[in-house]
């Protein structure tokens, strides 16, 4: 039942079995309506890829279904692990979580929403196979007739305009759900990401350039799902996007200050 499963047991339970070639972790808020839908065609691509893999859940302490979900689909699965929070804790902080959690020699995630579905997977792994450090989705979508796609569109394209203002780092779409990495080149980067939220998906883009990483955007497409409620709160994130990339930028030069008085 959520809360039983606290991390040193499942390190534990991870000693016990041989590790995967990949590792995908799931971050989970809100998602009791398409979760499982979603997952079925997740370990249906996985499955006919042929490579060995492992589920990580991270549910972010929802206020509906989702964590009976999740311990529904992790009953009785050698392959499929689950935390449950007792606090929400946001986006960055859950996906950091499931990196640190994983055995793959591979380790990514992808909004289990499948708006950049999970088909896409194999080009972003095959990116890795032949040498990148890591692979996300650079999204491709027409905003459609409704209003919400039209404004999201213009909202992802101010977005990366501001981003490529204040950051030099060679990407179009950084704030894509859909990242995969060689666990053991990602995870320095994953220390040293501070955003607990969504400007997360940035800042380990930019810092993933800074640690000398090749990451290579693969074109994806995107179809916005408009029966799924949104767990973006328009004025408070946009808010939080500014405030985090202040910091950010702050830390930056500090960052820089520092490595000029080794060098």
């Amino acid at each position: 039942m959520p809360g039983t499963d606290p991390l040193d047991s499942m390190k534990c339970d991870a000693a016990n079995h041989d590790a995967p070639e990949l590792s995908v972790v799931i971050a989970c808020y809100m998602e009791e309506s398409h979760l499982a839908a979603s997952v079925g065609e997740l370990t249906a691509t996985l499955d006919a890829m042929g490579r060995s893999y492992e589920l990580i859940f991270i549910e972010d302490k929802s206020t509906d279904g989702t964590a009976r979900v999740v311990a529904e689909l992790v009953a009785q699965r050698p392959a499929r692990r689950a935390v449950y929070h007792e606090t929400n804790q946001g986006r960055g902080a859950t996906v950091a979580e499931g990196f640190r959690l994983a055995r793959g020699r591979v380790v990514g995630f992808l909004d289990i929403d499948l708006e950049v579905h999970c088909r896409h997977l194999p080009m972003v792994l095959t990116a890795i196979d032949e040498g990148a450090d890591g692979a996300t989705a650079l999204r491709h979508y027409s905003p459609g007739v409704s209003a919400n796609g039209w404004l999201r569109k213009a909202l992802s394209r101010s977005y990366r305009w501001l981003f490529h203002r204040c950051f030099d780092a060679p990407f179009e779409d950084p704030e894509t759900g859909f990242k995969f990495f060689v666990r053991e080149r990602i995870l320095p980067v994953v220390a040293e990401a501070k955003d607990h939220h969504w400007f997360w998906d940035s800042e380990i883009m930019v810092l993933a350039h800074l640690h000398g990483l090749r990451v290579v955007e693969v074109p994806c497409f995107f179809v916005r799902r408009d029966q799924k409620e949104s767990t973006v709160r328009l004025l408070r994130d946009v808010w939080r996007y500014f405030a985090a990339m202040r910091e950010f930028r702050g830390r930056l030069r500090e960052r820089a200050k520092r490595m000029e008085l080794t060098a």
